[in-house]
């Protein structure tokens, strides 16, 4: 006989799938702050955050089943994080993790699932409803901070990222989950009762996240751990401070020890050790496009190989290249302008970031004209005004996130400076004496199959192609074929036609399609977000599609009628 413990163990265990729990109704987009002279409060608390951050740099060690492991214990050596508006300051001495601290991780995350998963979803929700208060409330403006500093964002890029569009992600979250418990088998038949359980994937999920958004990060922590997944997280190493703070909101938050597993390190001695595990279930990814494919294959061999129990998941997110078509009934200064944000908003480093641009013959000189004389006040090179640690709290562009991308960035403008087929039209400077600024740049190209047109160089680089007025249609075909991307792209036309035109022949070349609107912005719960092609797996982050890649269905059918005879009516004369 059931003990009324054992039947109550059961029933948790149930539970823990199916939600029968409604969220709060009151879901919906979290606020974002404008941060206006007049908000005096917020730009009081927010230096207030800034200068905690500059008093010391941080030690971030890594976070293994809740224990906290420096770089100072044992032979681990350590990645200094600089303030990339001025390098020569370290905000955080970030630990990184040796193999045997790999191999940790994975088994801290094997042994927390079990109670982890078991967990009632009210109780799993309930620790990031609680995570996306702490940060919309008591952690506002240290996440600001740490975020700024660390990723080089002002405050407004850094507003809509890690308070708004991170809390989005969680609370969203909660409400998907529960109405996906809730889809049931619709049918039954006499005697029968059907019901789906959405299981946790039976390992572990590995995420790899990057540096541009602290919501990216929790998201692809938080949405398989909601679901009931145990994570091994392998954060960028130029946003460890930001994701370190993330955690820590997560753990006072109610987050059990070894559900979320903190191993900042080298990427590729951490990814082949998590995937040579035969317990690794998930990949989810965003980052390049090069090192997903490298993944992408490194996952497969081990499936060919039995390496794994299961065939993982793969769920990325990588690179694009993202255009802005304008169409010669479009609003000109209109579209300047969300060229403008579109282009050079975060430096560009959004993988969603406006990177060429089509513009018809007959409004090119207005339309460059107007451009590069409202970039003339966007002068990020200029660190004279700046007035925190390199950085301008104000200021409409800060820094690239490091040195490397300063390079890459320095090599492609000079390399434009001696093209024949390329013009500089406004920009073209960089100086990393103090911090890595690289200026807001618009080349001009005459031939719209330039690799200029095609590569993305993630940073502050506009390349605009002027077509003929009445090759609206075959530069949309242009376009379609010029690179192997799909992720965002936008058109501005006032004439409808116009606008159906690109939306058709369009359709595979951009995840996410925008009409008189930047190719930028997607917000949680409105413009669910992703591409396909080698722009990524298209799981739509900020959907309810993605948490679908981090379950596996198991449906259960009950029988209340008892058999008399084997035979069906039809075996009998």
């Amino acid at each position: 006989m059931l003990t009324r413990s054992l039947l109550f163990k059961q029933y948790r265990r149930s539970f823990s799938q199916l939600s029968h729990i409604k969220p709060p109704k009151q879901i919906t987009n979290e606020p974002v702050k404008n941060f206006s002279s007049k908000d005096t409060m917020d730009w009081d608390l927010l230096r207030a955050s800034v200068s905690k951050f500059n008093n010391a740099s941080l030690d971030v060690p890594l976070v293994i089943n809740g224990k906290r492991v420096f770089y100072n214990e044992g032979n681990r050596t350590s990645f200094q994080q600089v303030n990339p508006a001025k390098h020569s300051q370290v905000l955080a001495n970030v630990t990184q993790a040796s193999e045997q601290d790999v191999a940790a991780a994975i088994q801290a995350s094997k042994d927390a699932k079990s109670k982890w998963y078991k967990m009632p979803f009210y109780d799993r929700a309930a620790v990031f409803l609680k995570a996306a208060d702490l940060i919309s409330t008591k952690y506002r403006y240290d996440m600001l901070a740490a975020t700024m500093l660390g990723q080089g964002k002002n405050v407004y890029q850094a507003e809509i990222d890690c308070i708004g569009e991170l809390a989005d992600f969680f609370r969203f979250s909660v409400k998907y989950a529960s109405e996906l418990y809730n889809q049931q088998p619709c049918e039954s038949s006499p005697g029968v009762w059907n019901k789906a359980e959405y299981r946790p994937l039976e390992g572990f999920v590995y995420a790899v996240t990057p540096f541009n958004f602290t919501a990216i990060a929790g998201n692809l922590v938080g949405a398989p751990a909601l679901m009931g997944n145990t994570v091994v997280w392998k954060p960028s190493q130029t946003a460890a401070l930001s994701n370190y703070l993330l955690l820590t909101v997560l753990e006072e938050a109610g987050l059990p020890h070894g559900v979320v597993n903190f191993i900042p390190g080298d990427p590729v001695k951490i990814t082949n050790k998590v995937l040579a595990d035969k317990e690794f279930s998930a990949l989810h990814f965003t980052g390049s496009t090069a090192v997903f494919k490298k993944l992408y294959g490194q996952i497969q061999q081990g499936v060919v190989n039995d390496v794994y129990r299961d065939y993982p998941r793969i769920v990325g997110e990588t690179g694009g290249k993202n255009f802005h078509l304008i169409h010669p009934s479009a609003n000109i200064p209109h579209a300047v302008l969300s060229t403008l944000r579109g282009s050079f908003e975060y430096q560009g480093q959004k993988c969603s970031a406006t990177s060429r641009a089509y513009i018809p013959q007959s409004k090119s000189a207005e339309f460059l004209a107007d451009l590069a004389g409202t970039l003339g006040s966007v002068k990020p090179v200029n660190t004279s005004a700046s007035k925190i640690n390199g950085g301008d709290l104000h200021g409409f562009m800060g820094p690239v996130i490091h040195e490397q991308s300063f390079d890459k960035l320095a090599a492609a403008i000079e390399e434009a400076k001696k093209d024949p087929e390329l013009e500089i039209v406004c920009g073209g400077n960089y100086n990393k004496a103090n911090g890595f600024f690289v200026e807001p740049t618009v080349i001009k190209t005459t031939n719209p199959l330039h690799k200029y047109m095609s590569t993305e160089f993630f940073g502050p680089i506009l390349t605009v192609y002027e077509y003929p007025d009445a090759e609206f249609k075959q530069i949309c075909e242009t376009l379609d074929k010029t690179t192997s991307y799909g992720l965002t792209g936008a058109v501005f036309a006032r004439d409808r036609e116009a606008i159906n035109v690109a939306d058709e022949a369009l359709k595979y070349s951009a995840g996410n399609f925008y009409i008189n609107d930047k190719c930028t912005g997607a917000v949680v719960g409105q413009q669910w977000f992703g591409g396909a092609r080698m722009s990524g797996t298209d799981d739509k982050a900020g959907s309810g599609n993605i948490l679908n890649r981090f379950v596996s269905v198991r449906n259960v059918k009950e029988n209340f009628y008892e058999l008399t005879d084997y035979k069906y009516p039809s075996n009998y004369e």
